[in-house]
């Protein structure tokens, strides 16, 4: 039996998509040109983040009256866009701050995207997507915040696979929810 909060989810599930899809692009800009000056690497991650920040709150308000407290969304949302924010107004920053601002936004949107797996988990079994998501959010935050002296081409590497897996974790999961969605339609 699924709980009323996964079935609506599942009829939100194209907000999740979109997320994925902005990761996915981001991820396939920063792996064809490697070689991106850090100004524009910077621009193209303020786009992201402020992209992902948007649809994520987005998301929670839409799902706000369904009873459930959305808040690991919206803090999701609101640290997207505050990241999103100081990259796009801050261009000087260096590529040790992009790097930091990137750990930071990782760990944190890591650690919420998991407390909302096991959430989730406990209202529908085998459910493991949003948990892998975050997990990987996770370890690539921590990764960055280990080894910062990687060099500028590792780290742009580094983060175009991490927002490809990334993005096509949270297409699957809206894949999921869409099926979930139209099951219960």
């Amino acid at each position: 039996m699924h709980h009323p909060l996964w079935l609506n989810l599942g009829q939100h599930w194209k907000w999740i998509a979109l997320r994925g899809l902005a990761a996915v692009l981001f991820g396939v800009l920063a792996l064809a040109w490697p070689g991106l000056v850090l100004t524009v690497l910077i621009a193209i991650f303020g786009a992201y983040a402020l992209v992902d920040g948007i649809f994520s709150l987005i998301g929670a308000w839409r799902m706000r009256h369904e009873g459930e407290p959305l808040w690991p969304l919206l803090v999701v949302g609101l640290l997207g866009v505050l990241a999103g924010l100081v990259a796009l107004f801050w261009p000087q920053i260096t590529a040790l701050g992009l790097l930091m601002l990137i750990a930071i936004w990782a760990i944190a949107i890591g650690a919420l995207q998991i407390i909302a797996a096991l959430r989730v988990r406990q209202l529908l079994v085998n459910e493991w997507w949003l948990g892998l998501s975050g997990a990987l959010s996770l370890l690539f935050g921590l990764l960055l915040l280990v080894f910062p002296g990687a060099g500028a081409l590792a780290m742009i590497w580094l983060i175009g696979v991490y927002a490809l897996v990334f993005g096509v974790l949270l297409i699957l999961l809206a894949w999921r929810l869409r099926g979930t969605a139209r099951l219960h339609a």
